[in-house]
């Protein structure tokens, strides 16, 4: 079964097989191509069958430590060599960091060039490579460095799914799990039924379509931004401040999981978010086998908090939910509120959290 959603002005395909449509894609623009993807053989597997006829086809070792300026220089280098012009359409192969890191070097790219995302994490296929936002992490903090630059098409190839490890896998269902928070109903009930289950028996086509629909509708309202497009930042802001307290030794699928246990407790703290609401995520996040808690001092993460991209005059903002389906931003807590929050995700959760 094949998904398509256009409500952004360009394809959002999901696809157990998405390679034939993207290779359509590629050829109905009839111009100069280059592939850039990762270098993981599986994702080399499919960056080759994507390449016939490509100018280049050219290899990054990625990962969120390699995320920063100095690799996409070295991707723009990469695409001068090759002899890309302006009319290159530029084709990326792999997960989040590659929507994020190919996405930037294409918009900075002789002030930009077209780029098409063939994803191939559930990270990417459900969240990160839609919606045009593209960045990198600086020394200060995560995805400081970056612009808004709507790609030609995303093509979520569900079928590398199966060459994931469970570790994988489970990074992308942190923003699921998110998404689901927020838009509520159908998908939140869905992933309720299906956590008990092993991840061969789920209908992964239908649960990235329906992530990638709720984040695709979002966007298509605040595409810079400004408003309601944070709410899909739930979990984010304690999630980024534990992955730079621990130098990336949290991944960021750890980090969104730890970001939504911190977010409702934080939000159960400021009376916004009822105890039975609050355990039902806990319930899926404990199902989904995802952290509950870290080792990170509360403050340790305190100061990586400090440098949030989302904090005004200094302060912090978090998105919180009020119940599942309704989630507000651009909410302020107290340094007190916060610090009890960060010092309980010391502990292993007990009955309140």
């Amino acid at each position: 079964m094949t998904f398509q959603n256009e409500i952004l002005g360009y394809p959002v395909v999901v696809a157990a097989d998405a390679l034939p449509i993207a290779r359509r894609a590629i050829r109905a623009r009839g111009v100069p191509f280059v592939v850039l993807h990762d270098a993981q053989p599986e994702i080399a597997a499919i960056a080759r069958s994507l390449a016939r006829g490509s100018q280049a086809t050219i290899a990054f070792d990625l990962g969120e430590r390699r995320k920063r300026l100095a690799t996409v220089e070295r991707v723009l280098d990469a695409l001068a060599q090759a002899g890309a012009e302006r009319s290159t359409l530029v084709v990326g192969v792999g997960g989040g960091v590659a929507s994020d890191l190919f996405g930037l070097a294409s918009a900075l790219y002789m002030r930009g060039v077209a780029f098409l995302h063939v994803a191939t994490s559930l990270v990417a296929m459900a969240d990160a490579a839609i919606g045009g936002k593209t960045a990198v992490d600086l020394t200060a903090g995560k995805n400081l460095a970056g612009v808004f630059r709507d790609p030609i098409g995303v093509f979520a190839h569900v079928n590398a799914l199966r060459t994931l490890p469970l570790r994988s896998v489970r990074e992308g269902l942190a923003e699921i799990l998110k998404v689901a928070i927020v838009g509520g109903g159908d998908l939140f009930e869905a992933l309720e039924e299906l956590a008990a289950h092993e991840f061969s028996r789920w209908p992964w086509p239908s649960i990235v379509a329906a992530s990638a629909g709720i984040k695709a509708s979002i966007v298509a309202r605040d595409r810079l931004e400004s408003g309601e497009r944070a709410l899909l930042n739930l979990g984010h802001t304690f999630g980024h401040a534990y992955e730079r307290a621990s130098g990336y030794a949290i991944t960021h699928g750890a980090g969104v999981a730890l970001g939504l246990r911190a977010a409702g407790l934080l939000a159960l703290r400021l009376g916004r978010f009822s105890e039975r609401e609050h355990l039902r995520v806990l319930a899926l996040l404990a199902l989904l086998k995802m952290p509950l808690y870290t080792s990170v001092p509360a403050r340790a993460f305190l100061a990586a908090a400090a440098h949030d991209k989302k904090r005004r005059n200094g302060v912090p903002r978090f998105v919180l939910p009020n119940a599942i389906g309704d989630v507000a931003y651009g909410i302020e807590a107290s340094r007190k509120d916060v610090l009890a929050v960060a010092t309980l995700m010391q502990r292993a959760p007990g009955a309140r959290g």
